[in-house]
């Protein structure tokens, strides 16, 4: 009698591990199925000298919040509203392959032409000024951006021997938003011949870059004696962070929302020519590089409510 009863207590003991086992693995079987039916959303950090990377610094330049005119002390409550414009640059093609987080392809990095911006700038007490930009999600060609803009700075009037008013303005910036577009998979790069190929499918990718840095840079401006020109040259440092999210269906419709991150810290130059036009209106044009990656130019007008 004892003998039955423990094997009877040792299978009922087993049966209840078991049970739970079986449970578990059904639940496991199920979230597996339901987790397969979910877009990917897996997050690729690539190293700084991929062409991931290079490609995402090449777009950071362009967009960096940077001086757009040469630089004057700006008195307290007084408002300056400007501008500014840029050709996009185009990359060269090799860095357009991506090779580490997705197939091997060419992407189509240039959405725009062009790139512009509003600013407007605040005179604060002991000389700081406060710059500020946004720009909306209104459709620009392929992009639609919406992007903002921010900056401290101060101006400081210098002695100068060549008779005009020598202006040494340091200055702190940020940016974050995004750009939206069909990068990783525009309707020209579409293929339905092959389901394993990239961009299988009919409807272009809608993928988002997100420019996010901050910088530092200080500029030296030197501005005729009869204060109609002033010429300026600076140099400074950007901490890049930016972020690419893929966003493209295919025909079978799986969704890929891959990520790809790397930070990345680059030195900047840039130097240009203002004339001020009249007592309040001025233009500008500069050459702002990224040496390591591209040099962009850029034009402004500004006017000064003072």
């Amino acid at each position: 009698m004892l003998v039955p009863t423990r094997v009877n207590a040792v299978a009922s003991h087993h049966a209840r591990f078991v049970r739970p086992s079986r449970a578990r693995m059904c639940s496991a079987a199920v979230l597996g199925l339901v987790l397969a039916g979910r877009p990917a959303a897996a997050q690729c950090r690539v190293p700084e000298n991929s062409n991931e990377a290079k490609l995402l610094a090449f777009y950071e330049a362009p967009i960096a919040f940077g001086v757009d005119a040469a630089p004057e002390r700006l008195a307290r409550g007084a408002v300056r509203v400007s501008l500014e414009v840029e050709p996009m640059p185009t990359p060269n093609p090799a860095i357009q392959q991506t090779h580490i987080c997705f197939a091997s392809k060419s992407d189509n990095t240039r959405l725009s032409p062009i790139f512009g911006r509003p600013r407007i700038m605040i005179g604060l007490p002991a000389g700081f000024i406060f710059e500020g930009s946004y720009v909306p999600p209104i459709q620009l060609y392929d992009a639609k951006p919406n992007v903002g803009s921010f900056a401290l700075s101060r101006a400081q009037q210098l002695p100068s021997a060549w008779g005009g008013a020598l202006t040494l303005l340091l200055r702190a910036h940020g940016t974050v938003g995004q750009v939206q577009g069909p990068i990783t998979c525009p309707r020209k790069g579409l293929q339905t011949g092959d389901p394993a190929a990239p961009c299988f499918g009919t409807s272009p990718s809608n993928d988002t870059f997100h420019p996010y840095m901050v910088g530092g840079e200080g500029t030296l401006s030197l501005t005729t004696h009869d204060q109609r020109w002033a010429f300026w040259a600076g140099g400074g440092v950007n901490w890049l962070k930016p972020r690419f999210q893929t966003g493209f269906t295919d025909g079978n419709g799986f969704t890929d929302s891959t990520r790809v991150e790397v930070d990345l810290t680059r030195a900047v130059v840039f130097g240009g020519v203002t004339a001020h036009v009249t007592h309040a209106l001025e233009l500008s044009a500069q050459v702002y590089s990224q040496p390591a990656d591209v040099t962009t130019v850029r034009f402004a007008a500004g006017y000064i409510v003072r």
